[in-house]
C-alpha cells in the first residue's frame, strides 16, 4: 500500500470560496486537471462565465488564465466567444528552453511520472524537506500498481540539510525564540523521507523492481532546489523568502519561510541546446561534488 505524504496534492475538485484568486493560480488549477487527465485531449472547456463562477473571479481572470494554457499549448480556440478546447497533443506541450517556468507541485508530477517510462529511472533532488518530490512520485507510483508502467531499476538520491546546523530558514524573526520551528522542521524532514523511502521500497516486494533510495545530509540550508532527472532534465528552483506568522505549540509565532511546493521550476532538457545541456551537465556535476564531498550519511530517526 502507498502511504499518503502529509500534504494533500491538487485533485482539482472544486475548493471553497477564498480571497479571490489571480489569474495565475487559475491557470495553475486548470492545467493540473489538464495534466491529471480530469480535462481530456479535445474536450471543450466549460464556458468562461462557469469558470468565472467556479473561481470567483471576473472573467477577465479567466481569459487570462486561458490565455497563459495556449501560449504553453495545452488548449485552444481560445477566444471571448466559444469554450476553448483541450489540445489534442497534450503531451507535446512547451518542453525545455520554450518551457515556462511552473510551480513545482505543477511542473514536477509530469516530469517525474515521464521519467519513469525509462528502464532506469535515476533521479537526484536536493531540496529542504523533499514533500514535493514525494508528492510528486504519487503517480508513476499509481502507474507501476496499475502495470502501466513497470521499469527494471530506481535509483533516488535526495540531497537533504543536517538536523546539526541552525537553518537559515524556517527561521523566527525574533532571533531569542526556541526552537521550535528547527524541531518542526526536523520532524516534518524526517517523516516524508521515510515516506519516500517506503514507497519506493515497496516496489521491491510489490513488482520485482530493483530499487535504490539514499539519502545525504547538507551541512547547509539550500537557498535552492534541484531535481535531476534520468541524467537528461535539470529542474531548478529558488525557495524565495516570506515572513508569515503561524501557530505552533498554541502560541503565535512570526517567522521568515519559503513554500517549495509553489516555488516556480525553470526547466532544462539535453539536446541540440547548447545552454540548455550545458546546465543540465554543471547541474550534475555540482549535485555529484556535493554527494562525494561534504555530505554525510543521513539516516531519518522518526
Amino acid at each position: 500500500m502507498v502511504v499518503d505524504p502529509e500534504h494533500v496534492a491538487v485533485n482539482g475538485r472544486k475548493r471553497s470560496q477564498r480571497a479571490q484568486r489571480s489569474h495565475r493560480e487559475v491557470a495553475d488549477e486548470l492545467r493540473s486537471r489538464i495534466r491529471s487527465g480530469q480535462l481530456r485531449a479535445g474536450q471543450r472547456m466549460p464556458t468562461q462565465a462557469k469558470l468565472a463562477d467556479e473561481f470567483g473571479v471576473e472573467r477577465g481572470a479567466v481569459r487570462e488564465a486561458l490565455r497563459i494554457l495556449q501560449s504553453e499549448r495545452l488548449l485552444s480556440n481560445v477566444s471571448k466567444g466559444s469554450p476553448a478546447t483541450v489540445a489534442q497533443d497534450v503531451g507535446e506541450a512547451l518542453t525545455g528552453a520554450e518551457a515556462p517556468p511552473q510551480p513545482t507541485m505543477v511542473a514536477l508530477g509530469p516530469r517525474i511520472t515521464a521519467a519513469f517510462a525509462a528502464p532506469h529511472v535515476e533521479i537526484d533532488a536536493l531540496c529542504l524537506t523533499a514533500v514535493s518530490l514525494t508528492l510528486a512520485m504519487g503517480e508513476p507510483l499509481r502507474l507501476i500498481h496499475e502495470g502501466r508502467l513497470k521499469p527494471a531499476r530506481v535509483d533516488v538520491r535526495v540531497l537533504l540539510p543536517s538536523s546539526d546546523i541552525d537553518l537559515a530558514f524556517p527561521a523566527p524573526v525574533d532571533d531569542t525564540a526556541d526552537d521550535r520551528l528547527q524541531r518542526r522542521w526536523l520532524a516534518h524532514r524526517n517523516a516524508q523521507g521515510q515516506v519516500l523511502k517506503h514507497n519506493l521500497l515497496a516496489l521491491r516486494a510489490t513488482h520485482g523492481i530493483d530499487v535504490h533510495v539514499t539519502f545525504r545530509a547538507l551541512p547547509f540550508t539550500p537557498p535552492v532546489k534541484l531535481y535531476l532527472l534520468n541524467e537528461a532534465e535539470a529542474l531548478f528552483a529558488y525557495y524565495t523568502l516570506t515572513r508569515r506568522g503561524e501557530e505552533i505549540d498554541h502560541e503565535y509565532l512570526e517567522m521568515y519561510d519559503a513554500e517549495g511546493t509553489q516555488s516556480m521550476l525553470f526547466p532544462f532538457e539535453q539536446g541540440p541546446g547548447l545552454r540548455d545541456t550545458t546546465f543540465v551537465e554543471q547541474s550534475h556535476l555540482w549535485f555529484n561534488a556535493l554527494w562525494e564531498t561534504i555530505s554525510l550519511e543521513l539516516v531519518l530517526t522518526s
